[in-house]
C-alpha cells in the first residue's frame, strides 16, 4: 500500500457512493459537462436492501436519467399501489397510485426492484454519462485546507494503493454506513419514535395478491410491529418484519427460527407463505438484521462537503420512501452543484436550498408515518404510549403530537398545529372495509397528499421539462428550480 501526501488527481466533484443518490447526482452533473469521479467500496452487482419504489423515482428521476427503456427491458415486477392490513380493521385496503389524477395514466405504477440489478442499472448509466467510476474504492477520509473547507479525499483503489484526490465539491452518498458524515458537524439524532428493529429475508414460493394488485407491496400489521411483503419475481419474495421496541427480544438468538416464529404470529403472512420455503444460498440467502434506521443528521453541508441519500437522513420503510428520498436527494444535490460550479448563485445559498428541501420532504414523510402508526386502538397504541413517555396531561392525541413534533425530540417535524391531520389520516385508517382488498382513494387525507407533492413535481419536470408550478420559493429568500430542472435559479417577479 503506498501513501500519497501531495493530491495525485483533480475532478471538479467527487461522489463517493456509487448506489442511486450516488449514480443520480454524479449522471445528472456530469451531463452539465463537470468532471466527476465516483468512488464505490463495493464492486457491482451488490446485494441492498429496499426495493419498493414510488412513481417520482421510476417516472421523475430516472426518466431524467435516461433509463426509462432500459427499466421497462429490465421487466422488474410493476406495482400499482400499496395493499394493508392496518388498523383495527380485519381485512386488507389498498391504495392505488392512479387514485391521484396527477399520477395518471402509465405514470400510475411503480416497480418492485431487485436492487442488485437496479443500482447496477443507474452505476452503469452513470458510467456512460461520463462519470469515472472506479469500484472497489473505499473512502476513509476528506481532506480539509486551512480553513476547514473541504478539498477532496483520500481513497484506496482496488489494487491497494491510496490516493488524495482533490475535488471543488465532495457528496457523500455512501449510505448509513457513510465513514465521512461526522466531518459536517454534529452527529446523528436517531428518532424517537421510530427506535425499531427490522428482520429480513427472502422466500420462493410464496402467495400473490389478486389482479390488479398483485405486484403491490403488502404491509401486515400485527401485535409486535408490522411485515412487509414484496413480490420481487413470480417466485422471489422480500419478506421483513419491523419490530416495536418492546419486542426487541424476540430477535435474539437464531435469526432464522425468529424470523419464522414471528411469520407464525402474523396469520396473514402466514397463509401467504404456508407454500414457500426460505432462500437459503446466494445474496438472498441470509436472514438479515438493521436496527435504529430512522435517523437524521444535524447538519447536511459544510463548504465542500454535502451529505446526500441516507447519509444525511432514514425514515422508517413502511411507504417504500427510501429509494425516493435517495434519488430526490441526488437531484437537489445536482441541481446546487451545477449552479456552484457555473458561478451563478453562491455555494452556501445553494446548499441552504438543498439542506432546506432535503429536510422538508423527510419532515413530509416522517409527519405521514408517526400518524400512520397509529395502528391499534388500544394499550398498545402509540397515542397510548406517546402519553405515558411524556407523562402528558392532555389527550393521547396532544401527547403523541408533542413527543414527535420537537417538544421532546431532535426531529424538526410536526412543529404546529397538526392534531387534526393527524386524526383526518387516523380516522382514514380505521374506517371499516366493505370488502377485502377495496381501493381508498388516501390522497384525500392532507398529510397524504404532502408526501405526493414533490414526486409530482418532478414527474411533471421529467415529462414536460417545466418547473410546474415551483415559481414561488419554500422559504424565505430561497431558490426556485431552473427550467431543466438542473439548476437553481433566483425567483423572477411573478406576472400581475
Amino acid at each position: 500500500m503506498t501513501d500519497v501526501n501531495e493530491f495525485d488527481s483533480a475532478y471538479d466533484v467527487v461522489v463517493v457512493g456509487g448506489g442511486p443518490c450516488g449514480s443520480t447526482v454524479s449522471t445528472l452533473v456530469a451531463k452539465q459537462g463537470h468532471r466527476v469521479l465516483l468512488l464505490e467500496r463495493e464492486r457491482f452487482p451488490r446485494y441492498q436492501i429496499g426495493e419498493s419504489l414510488l412513481p417520482a423515482t421510476v417516472h421523475g428521476v430516472c426518466r431524467l436519467l435516461g433509463v426509462s427503456e432500459e427499466l421497462e427491458r429490465a421487466a422488474f415486477m410493476v406495482k400499482r399501489g400499496g395493499t394493508f392490513r392496518w388498523g383495527s380493521n380485519p381485512e386488507p385496503w389498498t391504495f392505488a397510485f392512479s387514485s391521484s389524477p396527477q399520477f395518471a395514466g402509465p405514470s400510475s405504477t411503480a416497480y418492485q426492484v431487485e436492487r442488485m440489478r437496479f443500482d447496477k442499472i443507474l452505476l452503469d448509466n452513470a458510467r456512460a454519462n461520463g462519470v469515472d467510476v472506479r469500484e472497489e474504492s473505499p473512502v476513509s477520509d476528506v481532506v480539509e485546507d486551512a480553513d476547514g473547507r473541504v478539498t477532496g479525499v483520500v481513497w484506496q483503489d482496488a489494487e491497494g494503493t491510496r490516493h488524495r484526490t482533490s475535488a471543488r465539491i465532495v457528496v457523500d452518498a455512501s449510505g448509513n454506513g457513510s465513514r465521512i458524515h461526522t466531518r459536517t458537524g454534529g452527529s446523528r439524532k436517531y428518532s424517537e419514535f421510530f427506535r425499531n428493529v427490522a428482520l429480513f429475508g427472502y422466500f420462493r414460493g410464496g402467495k400473490r395478491l389478486p389482479a390488479p394488485n398483485r405486484g403491490n407491496i403488502l404491509a401486515v400489521a400485527f401485535s409486535a410491529g408490522w411485515f412487509w411483503y414484496i413480490p420481487l419475481t413470480d417466485e422471489l419474495t422480500s419478506v421483513g418484519v419491523v419490530l416495536m421496541p418492546e419486542a426487541l427480544d424476540k430477535v435474539r438468538g437464531d435469526r432464522e427460527a425468529a424470523l419464522l416464529s414471528l411469520i407464525q404470529e402474523c396469520p396473514m403472512i402466514a397463509e401467504f407463505l404456508a407454500d414457500a420455503e426460505r432462500v437459503t444460498e446466494g445474496p438472498y440467502g441470509q436472514v438479515r438484521v438493521r436496527k435504529d434506521y430512522s435517523y437524521i443528521q444535524d447538519a447536511f453541508h459544510k463548504p465542500g462537503l454535502v451529505l446526500a441519500g441516507d447519509a444525511a437522513c432514514f425514515i422508517d420503510p413502511v411507504f417504500s420512501s427510501g429509494v425516493h428520498l435517495a434519488t430526490y436527494s441526488g437531484l437537489l444535490a445536482a441541481r446546487s452543484i451545477n449552479t456552484t460550479l457555473s458561478g451563478d448563485v453562491p455555494e452556501q445559498l445553494c446548499f441552504e436550498e438543498f439542506e432546506a428541501r432535503y429536510r422538508q420532504e423527510y419532515s413530509r414523510f416522517h409527519d405521514f408515518l408517526v400518524a400512520f402508526y397509529d395502528m391499534h386502538q388500544d394499550e398498545q397504541s402509540y397515542f397510548w404510549r406517546a402519553k405515558k413517555v411524556t407523562d402528558g396531561l392532555g389527550t393521547e392525541l396532544e401527547s403523541f403530537v408533542e413527543l414527535v413534533g420537537g417538544g421532546s425530540s431532535h426531529e424538526g417535524a410536526l412543529v404546529g398545529d397538526r392534531a387534526a391531520a393527524l386524526q383526518e389520516l387516523a380516522d382514514f385508517v380505521h374506517r371499516p372495509v366493505a370488502e377485502s382488498g377495496e381501493d381508498r382513494d388516501l390522497l384525500k387525507t392532507s398529510l397524504a397528499r404532502s408526501v405526493s407533492r414533490e414526486g409530482v413535481r418532478i414527474q411533471v419536470q421529467a415529462e414536460l421539462g417545466e418547473n410546474a408550478d415551483e415559481y414561488v420559493p419554500v422559504r424565505e429568500g430561497g431558490l426556485v428550480p431552473s427550467a431543466d430542472g438542473m439548476h437553481w435559479s433566483y425567483p423572477a417577479p411573478r406576472p400581475s
